[in-house]
């Protein structure tokens, strides 16, 4: 069974390295509302463009969704 996104990001949370992906990460934990079961992009796309976090959270959210299909398949 695939993990859900907001599992895979949990790799980067807490990451000493600064930058968006743990930048991501680390608003994803804290944001009670984001759904931490989906597993499809439009699902996240969605929410992540109505409660953008950052400048160029929605890139740094495709580049890392990329990721997520190549490992979890």
């Amino acid at each position: 069974m695939k993990r859900s996104f907001y599992h895979y990001m949990m790799r980067y949370r807490g990451d000493l390295r600064q930058g968006e992906e743990k930048e991501l990460a680390d608003w994803m934990f804290r944001e009670h509302s984001f759904p931490k079961q989906a597993t499809t992009y439009d699902e996240i796309s969605d929410y992540l463009e109505f409660h953008s976090p950052f400048p160029g959270s929605l890139a740094t959210f495709d580049t890392l969704y990329e990721h997520y299909l190549e490992e979890e398949g």
